[in-house]
């Protein structure tokens, strides 16, 4: 399960509706997200998330041991829904689900939109159906090796004797203020990802730096710093090459195609850095093995 995303710039309206909870978004918020769309030309989410879907059910069939496996995705904002992909799996003849959400990072009150998703799902297409939700999975030693290997890989872009100048940005979604406070989870789940990445790297704490991106339009306060403060501030530390490695996403879509790759990178030149980062996961090898061993993880635990 994903958050969703519109497409293309026909389907902001829809989609913002429904990140609203119903509510119409102002003209002025569906002209800024439409213009966004246009820039990147669509968000390629959708695709990639069948794409993995499609990976992890390969993986977990091909693995054998008595069990047959079905994957689907499903969005919370945006077509497919949560209720088409259980469907869909229920179809298939499922027995039990094992929902996993596609960010590693995510506290009992971030979980709560997908876990009424899902029980509304399984309320109207199969009442007497097992189902789990995975638990965050930050730290999953799959996981950290899909960041290490993705920002080792980066980093030999640059020429040996550079390597060790370029800063290290890492990033995550910004939430509201008001969200952490009353559950500061999330912040915690972040800082551990990023002990488990730069311990394995070898990178001590003078090498990188965080920062919050995407923050959302309302008026309430979200958290910083925000990715474009912390590049100017950079620039005047002295740093030449900066290399953003978004820790809280898995795909390719708006977040990263417009906010890192357009807005970020204009900031990165206007403060005369040198602006790079990691590719994200998608499909990677290494990226599969972290969703199966969550998998394992659930189902291990369901018969605990």
């Amino acid at each position: 399960m994903t958050f969703g995303s519109a497409v293309t710039s026909a389907d902001v309206p829809a989609y913002l509706r429904s990140v609203r909870g119903g509510r119409d978004p102002s003209p002025e918020l569906v002209a800024e997200f439409a213009r966004r769309f246009d820039v990147i030309g669509r968000s390629p989410l959708l695709d990639i998330t069948r794409e993995q879907a499609a990976a992890l059910g390969s993986q977990l069939q091909a693995r054998g041991g008595g069990q047959e496996f079905a994957v689907s995705a499903g969005m919370l904002h945006s077509p497919p829904q949560i209720v088409d992909a259980l469907r869909d799996l229920v179809d298939g003849g499922a027995t039990r689900v094992v929902g996993i959400v596609l960010a590693p990072q995510y506290s009992p009150l971030i979980l709560t939109g997908y876990e009424r998703a899902l029980s509304a799902a399984v309320a109207e297409v199969a009442p007497d159906l097992p189902v789990r939700m995975a638990g965050a999975w930050h730290t999953v030693a799959a996981w950290v090796d899909s960041l290490c290997s993705r920002v080792d890989e980066a980093l030999r872009r640059f020429d040996a004797a550079d390597r060790d100048r370029v800063a290290i940005v890492f990033t995550a979604h910004s939430l509201p203020r008001p969200v952490v406070e009353r559950d500061p989870g999330y912040m915690a789940q972040i800082d551990e990802t990023i002990a488990a990445v730069a311990d394995r790297l070898g990178f001590n704490r003078q090498r990188w730096t965080f920062a919050y991106q995407s923050a959302g339009h309302s008026p309430e306060e979200w958290l910083k710093p925000d990715l474009v403060d912390v590049l100017p501030r950079l620039r005047e530390s002295g740093a030449t090459d900066v290399l953003v490695v978004p820790v809280q996403f898995v795909s390719d879509h708006l977040e990263i195609l417009y906010d890192i790759d357009v807005a970020a990178a204009e900031q990165a030149r206007a403060a005369q850095l040198r602006f790079h980062r990691i590719a994200m996961p998608n499909t990677d090898p290494l990226f599969i093995d972290a969703l199966a061993a969550v998998v394992d993880r659930e189902l291990t635990a369901v018969h605990a």
